[in-house]
């Protein structure tokens, strides 16, 4: 969320809308988080390992003004609300985990019927694939886990939401093949370490935020300690940008371990 390139112009960019799902699950080796490779060619982190996630688009906005289709209010205005269904909507186009129930139900979509729909969803709307499968999104399963926002001197910038769910049991998740090119399920230990060897390209906001992930050792432990931790907001600062690299400043009240990156 991060790519320290300079602006040519000296207007303020206003940041997108976006969400971001750090999708989890217990393994043999520990907790895992779902990540992506971006396609080198799409225009933001291109190359970099990240989590799933995107822009919100009219159609989540849509969709959270219909109580029925997310499952209830939970309390949340339509702006939270499309935060969250843009959440959901970006893990199924991106990954092909699908966090919504038959409406009425309490459980899960499963997996075979995820493969059912998927096989039906093409040329239909998100919006469109909920109405037609009479599902409700399972917003209940996202945990506010952090939000930043793109410093201000970048030409693309974004608002960004990011969430933490459980991964569904029998959901198999896969790479879109289009925006990503390569998934893994990855221990946050190792995913730092071979960003560290440069097997992968992890972006300023990506790595602090799978830091944080990596304080806990398994996913209900993870869920827990990002719904009961504050929600600070993070807007670096640029403190300075040179051929030595950028520093970083940005609120030690967001508990990333500090106040002054270099990124």
């Amino acid at each position: 969320m991060l790519a320290m390139e300079p602006s040519a112009s000296k207007e303020i960019a206003t940041p997108r809308l976006a969400s971001t799902v750090l999708l989890v699950r217990d393994s043999a080796e520990g907790m895992e988080v779902f990540m992506v490779v971006r396609h080198h060619q799409i225009d933001f982190a291109s190359g970099a390992l990240v989590f799933p996630g995107g822009s919100i688009d009219k159609d989540d906005f849509a969709i959270a003004a219909d109580h029925a289709c997310c499952g209830g209010d939970h309390g949340l205005d339509d702006k939270a609300r499309a935060f969250r269904v843009a959440a959901v909507r970006e893990t199924f186009e991106e990954c092909g985990v699908l966090l919504a129930r038959p409406r009425g139900s309490q459980a899960l979509v499963s997996g075979a019927r995820v493969e059912e729909i998927t096989k039906k969803a093409a040329g239909k709307t998100f919006g469109e694939m909920i109405a037609a499968e009479n599902l409700e999104l399972a917003l209940d399963q996202l945990t506010p886990f952090a939000h930043w926002i793109t410093p201000t001197p970048l030409p693309k910038r974004f608002d960004t939401h990011f969430f933490i769910a459980a991964a569904p049991q029998d959901q198999l998740a896969v790479h879109d093949g289009s925006e990503s090119v390569d998934s893994i399920w990855i221990n946050p230990a190792r995913a730092l370490a071979d960003a560290k060897t440069g097997k992968y390209t992890i972006i300023f906001a990506t790595r602090l935020n799978v830091e944080m992930l990596g304080r806990q050792n398994d996913a209900a432990s993870a869920i827990e300690a990002a719904r009961v931790r504050k929600i600070v907001t993070v807007q670096p600062e640029v403190l300075r940008r040179d051929d030595k690299g950028v520093k970083l400043k940005i609120p030690l009240e967001a508990d990333y371990g500090g106040d002054v990156f270099e990124s």
